[in-house]
């Protein structure tokens, strides 16, 4: 379900122009082939980098941004100036860029050659004013961009640029992403809820309501075979309570509980869905709450949030987009409970039955429990606990009426060492930052959603150069947040993004 980043295509785009000759335009594009050589050799560049020739005119650069933009695969550009490149020329090409851009402000060489540099070499090598020339014009356009600094052979310039392509992965990918929601908002509640028209404009992604009785019909439509089929792969992957096995007094709820899985990942499939919600008030004909179905469609790489809330479940999806192949998960998550012991103030996120099984840190129990909300039966899920002693965060986006903000708080996973036995779902444990009483009034001020995507393997500033892709606000919670200082930040964003 998750699309290989392989397949994307960053495109590299040197700036130059005729002034300097063949000679030297020869050896521009000589140093921007070897530098996509090495990126493409780069384990920490997960895309493919392309070179494409240099553009030295007006029209070179308009035609190249203009098929950088229809070209399906590529999903962002990087530019360099290798030598100077007049920065009126870039005019046309960039007020017409609909891909992110990165510019990378490096030079080919890494050293000075103190004894030998001459003027020949001063022509050539002119990033150091070349790509501020540059950078006038796409500041002067008010353009977004990233921006990288240093010589490109090294780890942590290849670092930044591989980091970065994800992110440009994860907003390729909500590009025409559709969002099914599964009944409406749950009601009354306001956070999860937004205007859905303006979030197709500024996402590009679009989420329409179905009715639970054409999903209810493809659930109905799964035969016996696909059943038992996935019953077997269940046994293969989880620790099953007793009753859930053959002859046990449950079985036949694991049974429904695999058929509703089955249809809901046909129902996502046939209408190419990379995500949804549903809502406990408005699931008529579903026996039981989809516990295991959710926990387990997620793990394929689907966008969930409960109740309705799709704009969770479409943040849910791109960052588990940016977060692919690499160590943790990224996950639906909900700020359940907290310890407010002085000793050790935390936080347990859970939820009713959908927390991803990429965050577990053992294998799951696969178990049924009675479920007090929702006057469905017992609903099967998935219970454990997750990885701890690692750096994660937490992330919401909410919709204030004149803009989007995406909240972003940095946390510290914990280990859980108490026996939760009366607590039968998933639990994950954190420390947020500088502290819980800062983050937590500090999240509250800034009108932070309750629901969530909990990463183990993204950074801030990736969730920040997302939002800054996307033209929204971006709020940070971390070590070095002070609450006189955020309310500042707050009141001047809502000056500037009104």
């Amino acid at each position: 379900m998750l699309t290989d980043l392989s397949t994307k295509e960053i495109w590299f785009i040197t700036g130059s122009q005729h002034l300097y000759g063949p000679e030297t335009l020869a050896q521009v594009a000589e140093h921007s082939q070897k530098i996509v050589e090495a990126f493409g050799q780069s384990s920490l560049i997960p895309v493919k980098i392309v070179w494409k020739p240099t553009v030295k005119t007006t029209d070179e650069i308009y035609e190249t941004l203009m098929a950088a933009n229809h070209a399906p695969d590529c999903i962002g550009i990087i530019t360099w100036m290798h030598t100077f490149s007049p920065a009126k020329m870039w005019i046309r090409g960039l007020s017409a860029l609909q891909k992110p851009m990165l510019h990378l402000h490096t030079q080919f060489n890494q050293d000075i050659p103190w004894s030998t540099m001459d003027m020949d070499f001063m022509n050539l090598n002119q990033a150091a004013h070349g790509d501020r020339e540059f950078g006038f014009m796409v500041s002067r356009l008010r353009k977004n961009r990233k921006v990288v600094v240093g010589h490109w052979a090294e780890e942590r310039v290849q670092k930044q640029i591989g980091e970065w392509t994800r992110v440009a992965a994860g907003w390729d990918d909500w590009q025409g992403a559709k969002f099914a929601r599964f009944g409406d908002n749950m009601r009354y509640v306001a956070v999860t809820d937004g205007d859905k028209v303006e979030a197709e404009t500024k996402f590009g992604f679009s989420v329409n309501t179905w009715g639970i009785g054409d999903l209810v019909s493809v659930v109905n439509s799964i035969g016996e075979g696909e059943v038992k089929t996935l019953i077997e792969e269940y046994e293969a992957s989880y620790n099953m309570a007793a009753s859930l096995l053959a002859g046990g007094a449950n079985r036949k709820s694991l049974e429904t509980a695999a058929r509703i899985e089955l249809g809901l990942e046909k129902f996502l499939v046939d209408g190419n869905f990379k995500g949804f919600s549903d809502t406990f008030e408005d699931l008529h004909g579903i026996e039981q709450l989809p516990g295991i179905a959710v926990q387990r469609l997620m793990a394929k790489g689907y966008g969930f949030a409960g109740e309705g809330d799709w704009k969770t479940a479409a943040l849910v999806r791109a960052m588990k987009i940016m977060g692919q192949g690499l160590e943790g998960g990224n996950a639906f998550m909900e700020d359940y409970t907290y310890h407010l012991n002085p000793s050790n103030p935390s936080i347990l996120g859970s939820h009713m039955l959908e927390v991803d099984p990429v965050l577990a840190v053992n294998k799951p129990s696969c178990e049924i429990h009675p479920l007090g909300i929702g006057g469905k039966a017992d609903p099967v899920r998935l219970v454990f606990n997750s990885r701890g002693n690692i750096d994660s965060l937490v992330a919401a986006l909410m919709d204030f009426g004149n803009h989007f903000r995406l909240l972003i708080n940095k946390t510290k996973a914990l280990d859980i060492t108490e026996e939760m036995p009366n607590l039968p779902v998933a639990r994950v444990l954190w420390k947020p930052l500088p502290d819980l009483y800062t983050a937590a009034e500090a999240w509250i001020l800034a009108g932070g959603a309750h629901h969530t995507c909990y990463s183990e393997n993204l950074s801030v500033e990736q969730l920040e150069d997302f939002a800054g892709i996307a033209g929204i606000e971006s709020l940070v919670i971390d070590e070095d947040t002070k609450i006189r200082d955020f309310k500042n930040t707050i009141n001047w964003n809502e000056i500037y993004y009104r």
